[in-house]
């Protein structure tokens, strides 16, 4: 005699929604825990310096003796220096010099290099060779290269590169942005490559079906496809800018002068070289809220990232 069994009922809804959600409590369980080194380590070393720095800010301090409370003295001082506008002013005419050479560069560079052709590939590692470089020794090589009794002018007897780059106050900004454009438009370019790569190749079949050229493709499908990229690629450029230190140190300390004396320059002459930790402190509370304000507006012009865009598919 065979005997069958009894048929089993399916799980009702509660118990499958029960199911469920235990399983996507779990699994928001598991990524939490994963997250909470990385939050730990942001915690240790970016919030609790920042908050440092802040409360060093209503101190004075030489750097070794004790630390005495000073109140906003030190705010009204720095933000009452005939310094603080110059310095801000040069550290945006930087900025913004440096963004319009690098944008347009890389985002040529990065479709260019976006094609499969082989040869591309040998290229993008050769554009990227900047980017591995030292800025302090790329420094050193530039003001070697740029010195107008032994660098590259006088000794392959060319007129127009022997001139006074660094002591000259136009020169010596110009030389500065070609330096940093020159590092870090393989950087950038990279990123545009790769929102290039995502953007859909039927839309450039469709185009050329159309009968639209190479250039109109890349301002009518390229160039609007990519508009997160580039809000992110302007935003890495505008929000590094502030910290360019190491570089223009080593190449000018700022000179000739005071014209190339940038934020985090007036920083650390402040702080290192005069033994004022208290308005330092206040001007790198200025680059972070100076950071924070730039890159909230250029997230407020890219719109939300939420809205429809054929990027990524």
């Amino acid at each position: 005699m065979t005997v069958t069994a009894p048929p089993v009922a399916p799980p009702t809804g509660r118990t499958a929604a029960s199911r469920a959600g235990s399983s996507g409590a779990g699994r928001s369980g598991a990524v939490a825990w994963m997250v909470l080194p990385a939050l730990l380590l942001f915690l240790v070393f970016g919030v609790v310096p920042l908050v440092g720095v802040l409360v060093l800010s209503f101190t004075q301090w030489d750097g070794l003796g004790p630390i005495h409370t000073a109140g906003l003295a030190n705010w009204k001082s720095v933000l009452t220096d005939s310094q603080l506008p110059h310095s801000i002013l040069v550290t945006f005419e930087i900025m913004i010099l440096s963004w319009a050479v690098q944008t347009p560069m890389s985002l040529l560079l990065g479709t260019f290099l976006a094609g499969r052709q082989r040869y591309r590939a040998f290229l993008a590692v050769l554009y990227f060779i900047p980017l591995l470089l030292s800025s302090a020794a790329i420094a050193i090589t530039y003001k070697a290269l740029l010195d107008p009794n032994f660098g590259l002018g006088p000794g392959l007897k060319l007129g127009f590169l022997t001139q006074d780059w660094l002591g000259r106050n136009n020169l010596a900004i110009g030389v500065v942005i070609f330096i940093v454009s020159w590092q870090f438009i393989p950087f950038h370019s990279l990123i545009y490559q790769g929102g290039v790569r995502q953007i859909p190749t039927t839309m450039y079949e469709a185009a050329s079906i159309d009968g639209a050229g190479r250039i109109r493709q890349f301002f009518s499908i390229t160039v609007p496809q990519l508009k997160y990229t580039i809000i992110t690629s302007s935003t890495l450029m505008v929000v590094g800018s502030l910290t360019f230190f190491d570089l223009i140190f080593v190449l000018t300390a700022g000179g000739p002068g005071d014209a190339t004396r940038v934020l985090a320059l007036d920083m650390y002459k402040r702080g290192f070289m005069s033994n004022q930790m208290g308005p330092a402190s206040v001007i790198a509370s200025l680059i972070v809220l100076l950071g924070l304000a730039l890159a909230l507006i250029l997230r407020r012009l890219g719109g939300s990232t939420t809205a429809s865009q054929q990027e990524g598919a």
